[in-house]
């Protein structure tokens, strides 16, 4: 199952994502977060401490600057740049997915 949660700023897309993540992993679901905003704050709202939240957000910035190379793949991109929060949620701090495939995993 794959959500996307989208729609304005200021419209409590972060605190969904963040309660819906949690939620699917208490009930057993292996879930992955991707934060793609150009604020990035799901970390914080996933109880990761602001530090780590920043970490992620400085490997972005360096994919995005060319100083680290684009995972290969999905499990790459989650072992590279994600880390594990409560309950078990992986997250990672993404780019904005400009063209997704179907079937995309």
């Amino acid at each position: 199952m794959k959500i996307a949660v989208v729609g304005k700023g200021g419209s409590g897309k972060t605190t969904t994502s963040a309660v819906l993540a949690r939620t699917l992993a208490r009930h057993g679901h292996e879930t992955l977060a991707l934060d793609c905003d150009t604020n990035p704050n799901l970390g914080i709202s996933l109880g990761l401490s602001e530090e780590v939240t920043e970490h992620l957000v400085t490997v972005r910035d360096a994919v995005n600057a060319g100083d680290e190379a684009h995972a290969g793949s999905a499990d790459d991109l989650v072992e590279r740049f994600g880390t594990t929060g409560p309950d078990g949620v992986r997250l990672a701090v993404v780019s904005a997915i400009q063209n997704p495939e179907p079937g995309c995993p």
